[in-house]
């Protein structure tokens, strides 16, 4: 498995400078390629699975987190307040804002817009939003552990028995995910409260929060394993276990019951007798961290990443400088289809050494006197394989199909 410190740097995914600051990476154009790729197949797959997407602040008021019961619980996660001053009627007010550590307050705010009755149920509320966590300086490195997060995240507003439905829903989502990134989970971890008091004090939700996912997991017929003192403050969680480069196991993808914060936040829905009712909250995330997310297919991949997540999908190599016209012509072809494209063109050495140089891009289609005649290219794949020659539009359509298929053959 590769270092993504150093294999990022080398490829120009990402950066730092402590200009900027420790734990802030910055994303370069290739390894924003691969980010925006990977948010576009999670807010897809949401799209197909009736998530409403939504946007929300970075910031909230410090009385919002202590609704939430994040400024009790998770405060030294968090940072500092801000006062944020201002005259009114010649006094002096003054009111704290916070940045972000999670989407769900913003999201519970969301749901209590407006009243909601139980035909409306489930609600999925999706979104990619930063969040924030005040990492110690010791812990950071690279993409795999940072203070500005850009999550995958989600909410689902469901009446008590949608719960175990909506759970295992999230569990196949998240098992497709994962195959199309090329990636396999070490295990599947039932994280269970422990010891101490950063855990919201409600035994009996506890309990009943923790047979729902226990019943998602049999039904789902995933194996997994118990760990105490793992559980988030509100609730306890489905966490799906990767390791790292270093043998570091962490978590990328989770599904969470929340009893807790619909209580605080008072929230509710109309039942079919009239009576109001409190919805459950299950919290979930697909990818999790996109950071992380992208550290680890780095690291599996070594660069070579499936074909839908590489940030250049298609090289072009024209062999002399008479094909250049036509190479740029092929690659704005690939480009108005969704694919990737660019031209490394005879000014950048010979033929060979530039197939070489492109060996990480899924495709490399050359194009000489005899292509550019007949309207074809000369395929070669990642891996050395040569399937032989295509006609252009056979072939653009042929890698659109394994792109927007996320397909793991190259060439099916």
């Amino acid at each position: 498995m590769h270092d993504h410190r150093r294999l990022g740097r080398e490829l120009e995914l990402f950066d730092t400078d402590p200009l900027i600051g420790a734990g802030l990476p910055y994303w370069l154009p290739d390894g924003a390629a691969i980010r925006h790729a990977l948010e576009e197949y999670v807010r897809a797959a949401e799209r197909r699975a009736g998530y409403r997407h939504v946007y929300s602040p970075v910031l909230g008021k410090r009385e919002l987190y202590e609704i939430s019961g994040h400024w009790a619980l998770y405060r030294d996660d968090m940072y500092p307040p801000m006062d944020l001053g201002r005259g009114v009627g010649g006094s002096h007010e003054s009111e704290q804002m916070v940045l972000r550590p999670g989407l769900c307050p913003h999201h519970a705010v969301i749901y209590r817009s407006r009243s909601r009755g139980h035909r409306e149920l489930p609600l999925r509320l999706a979104e990619s939003g930063g969040m924030y966590r005040s990492e110690r300086s010791g812990s950071l490195g690279g993409l795999g552990r940072v203070r500005a997060i850009q999550l995958n995240d989600a909410h689902v507003f469901c009446t008590p028995d949608q719960v175990v439905d909506e759970v295992v829903a999230t569990l196949r989502m998240i098992g497709r995910a994962h195959a199309a990134m090329g990636i396999v989970p070490r295990r599947h971890r039932l994280s269970l409260p422990g010891p101490g008091g950063k855990y919201v004090d409600a035994p009996e939700a506890w309990r009943r929060s923790v047979a729902l996912l226990v019943e998602a997991l049999d039904r789902s017929g995933i194996a997994y394993e118990s760990a105490e003192d793992e559980a988030a403050f509100y609730g306890p969680k489905i966490d799906v276990q990767f390791v790292d480069a270093g043998g570091r196991e962490f978590t990328l993808s989770t599904v969470q019951v929340d009893l807790h914060q619909p209580a605080r936040f008072d929230l509710s829905y109309v039942a079919a007798d009239g009576a109001r009712r409190r919805p459950v909250m299950v919290h979930r995330s697909v990818v999790g961290s996109v950071e992380r997310a992208v550290a680890h297919l780095i690291e599996v991949h070594g660069g070579a990443f499936p074909a839908w997540l590489a940030p250049v999908q298609v090289v072009v190599l024209p062999v002399a400088e008479d094909q250049v016209g036509p190479a740029l012509d092929l690659a704005a072809r690939c480009e108005e289809n969704g694919v990737r494209a660019e031209v490394v063109g005879p000014d950048q050495g010979g033929l060979g050494a530039r197939v070489r140089a492109a060996s990480r891009a899924p495709y490399q289609v050359v194009l000489g006197p005899k292509e550019v005649e007949e309207g074809s290219v000369s395929v070669r794949l990642r891996g050395g394989r040569r399937p032989g020659g295509a006609l252009v539009p056979d072939f653009v359509a042929r890698v659109r199909r394994v792109i927007t298929g996320h397909e793991s053959e190259l060439w099916p």
